[in-house]
C-alpha cells in the first residue's frame, strides 16, 4: 500500500488503518509517462478510507470498513467530464481558444472556456472585441490568436494575457519550473495543509445507524467552488451524504456540461454576496462545512477568510483550494488543471520532441479534488475527539509536485510498485481474463479496456444523464449518489 501512505498521512490519518484498504489493478487504467494511476487510486483510496474511519466513528463500529479502490472505476471518475452525456450529447471539454499555439521560442497553452476570459485573452492580443463571440460557425478568433502568437515569445504571451486578467502560460520543462520562484514556494508546503483555528467544543455527532452507512449525513456544507478540483470534492461529500448547497453569483453562470458532471447529489442556488449578505450570513450559521475554490483572496473581502469564518461560526470546518497556492509570486493568480500541467513541466514530459502533450486525465484537479474531500473527513473526525474550528488548503501545483517527484526512486509516488513510470508491469500476468485474486498486497484483474463497466444512466431535470458512477466504496457505503444534478442555479437558497 505504499502508493497510498503518503496520501493517508497527508490528511493525518493513522497508518495502521491502512491494512483495511485493498486495491484491483487493472493495466492500462490512466496510462502516461507519469505514475497518474497512483496518484489517482492514493487520493482515492484515502478519500474512502476518511469516509469509512468517521463511519465507523458515528455508528459505533469497532472496526472500519473495509475499503476497495479498483483501477477501472478511479480510472472512469478521474475522466468524468468526459463520460457525461445530456440526452445523448456529448460534452464539449475546451473552447477554440483553449488550446496549446505555437510561439515565437515555443508553447503556450491558453484557457478560454468562459466567455470573459475569452474576451480577455482577445484584449492582451489586440485583436477585435467581434470576435469573442464563440456562436459564429465561422468563428476566426483561432487564426487570429496564432497569427497574433507567431512573432511573440511564450513568456511575453503569458505576461501580457495575465495582466489583462486573461489565462496563458508558458510551456517550461520540469528544470524549469524547479527554478522558478512558484515552484520553490510550493515545495515548501505540505501536500495538504492543516490546522486548528480557535479552542472550539469537541463535535458532537448524531449517531448513524442503518443501510448504506453515510458518515456525512446531516452534514451541511456550503459549496463555493468551481471548475473542477472543488467540485470533485463536495460532489463526494454529497454522495457521503452532506447536505450540499452550492452557491454561485449570478453574473457568473457555470458551463452546463461542467454542472452535469459535477453536481450529482447537490443543490445549486443563486446568492450575490454583495446585495445578499444577510442571507449568506444565515447559511452559514448553519453551516459545518465550507469549501472555496476560487483563488486566494478573492473572497477575503466578503469575510470569508478561513478565520473570519471561524469567528462567525466556531466548530466550522474550512477548506480551501486553488491552482498555484496562496503564497509566492503567483499566489494571486488564477488557474486551471490544464495551465498548472504545462508550467510545471508535466506537458513537456507527457508531450513528443514536435509538441507538448496532456496527462490522460485532468488529474490534478480530480485528485487534488478528493484530496480535499479526503481532509474534510478526517478534519470532521478529529473535532469528534478533540474540537477546534479547522482549516484544509490544497493547491492543484503542489499535487502536481508530488506527481513529477522522484518517479522511480524510493521517495516519488510510485515508490515499490516496481520500474519508475511503468508501474505494476507483472502483476496478475497470465490470469485468467475474468478471474481477480490478490497478488502482492493487491487483487490484480484484467485489463482496462473501457470504463463501459463504471457508467450508468439516469433521467434528471437537464434530460438524460450517462455519468461515472463514483470511485469511492467502503463496506456498507452509498454506490451512487441520492439525486442527480438540477439545472444550476434553480434551488432555493436555504437548507433542506
Amino acid at each position: 500500500m505504499t502508493d497510498i501512505k503518503l496520501a493517508w498521512s497527508a490528511v493525518g490519518g493513522d497508518p495502521a488503518l491502512l491494512a483495511r484498504v485493498t486495491t484491483v489493478v487493472r493495466e492500462g487504467a490512466l496510462p502516461g509517462r507519469l505514475p497518474v494511476r497512483e496518484l489517482a487510486r492514493a487520493c482515492v483510496g484515502a478519500c474512502a478510507l476518511a469516509g469509512a474511519e468517521l463511519g465507523a466513528r458515528r455508528a459505533g463500529l469497532s472496526e472500519v470498513p473495509a475499503v476497495r479502490v479498483d483501477d477501472g472505476a478511479v480510472a472512469a471518475a478521474f475522466t468524468s467530464e468526459r463520460h457525461v452525456l445530456v440526452d445523448g450529447r456529448a460534452p464539449v471539454a475546451f473552447a477554440p481558444l483553449s488550446r496549446f499555439w505555437r510561439t515565437a521560442d515555443g508553447w503556450v497553452r491558453t484557457h478560454a472556456n468562459y466567455p470573459h476570459h475569452r474576451e480577455r485573452l482577445l484584449t492582451a492580443l489586440d485583436l477585435p472585441a467581434h470576435l469573442a463571440d464563440p456562436s459564429n460557425p465561422e468563428d476566426a478568433a483561432p487564426a487570429a490568436v496564432q497569427a497574433a502568437l507567431t512573432e511573440r515569445s511564450a513568456l511575453d504571451v503569458e505576461d501580457a494575457v495575465y495582466a489583462a486578467g486573461g489565462l496563458a502560460v508558458a510551456s517550461r520543462t520540469p528544470g524549469e519550473w524547479a527554478a522558478h520562484a512558484q515552484a520553490a514556494a510550493v515545495a515548501a508546503r505540505p501536500l495538504v495543509e492543516r490546522g486548528r483555528l480557535d479552542g472550539a467544543r469537541a463535535r458532537a455527532f448524531t449517531p448513524l445507524d442503518g443501510v448504506p452507512l453515510l458518515p456525512a449525513a446531516g452534514l451541511r456544507v456550503l459549496d463555493l467552488t468551481r471548475v473542477l478540483a472543488g467540485p470533485v470534492a463536495t460532489r463526494t461529500l454529497a454522495l457521503l451524504g452532506a447536505d450540499v448547497l452550492r452557491l454561485d453569483a449570478p453574473h457568473l453562470p457555470e458551463l452546463p456540461d461542467q454542472h452535469a458532471d459535477t453536481g450529482f447529489g447537490k443543490r445549486s442556488a443563486l446568492l450575490d454576496l454583495t446585495a445578499d449578505r444577510r442571507l449568506f450570513d444565515e447559511l452559514l450559521a448553519a453551516a459545518d462545512v465550507v469549501v472555496t475554490g476560487y483563488r486566494p483572496g478573492a473572497l477575503d473581502r466578503f469575510g470569508l477568510s478561513p478565520e473570519a469564518l471561524a469567528e462567525r461560526r466556531p466548530g466550522l470546518v474550512v477548506a480551501q483550494v486553488s491552482a498555484w497556492g496562496a503564497y509566492g509570486p503567483w499566489g494571486g493568480r488564477r488557474g486551471f488543471d490544464s495551465l498548472v500541467q504545462v508550467a510545471t513541466g508535466i506537458a513537456t514530459v507527457e508531450g513528443s520532441a514536435e509538441r507538448p502533450g496532456a496527462l490522460p486525465a485532468q488529474a490534478l484537479d480530480h485528485g487534488t479534488g478528493y484530496l480535499l474531500a479526503a481532509a474534510v473527513l478526517r478534519a470532521l473526525t478529529e473535532q469528534s475527539y478533540d474540537g477546534g474550528s479547522r482549516f484544509v488548503r490544497l493547491a492543484l501545483a503542489r499535487t502536481a509536485a508530488w506527481l513529477t517527484e522522484d518517479v522511480g526512486s524510493d521517495r516519488g509516488i510510485g515508490a515499490g510498485d516496481g520500474n519508475g513510470v511503468r508501474m505494476d508491469e507483472g502483476d496478475g500476468k497470465g490470469m485468467p481474463k475474468d478471474e481477480e485474486r490478490e497478488v502482492n498486497g493487491r487483487v490484480s484483474g484484467e485489463v482496462y479496456r473501457s470504463a463501459e463497466p463504471w457508467l450508468a444512466e439516469t433521467d434528471s431535470r437537464v434530460g438524460r444523464l450517462r455519468y461515472a458512477l463514483p470511485a469511492v466504496s467502503f463496506d456498507g457505503g452509498p454506490d451512487d449518489w441520492a439525486r442527480p444534478p438540477g439545472a444550476w442555479g434553480a434551488d432555493p437558497a436555504r437548507w433542506l
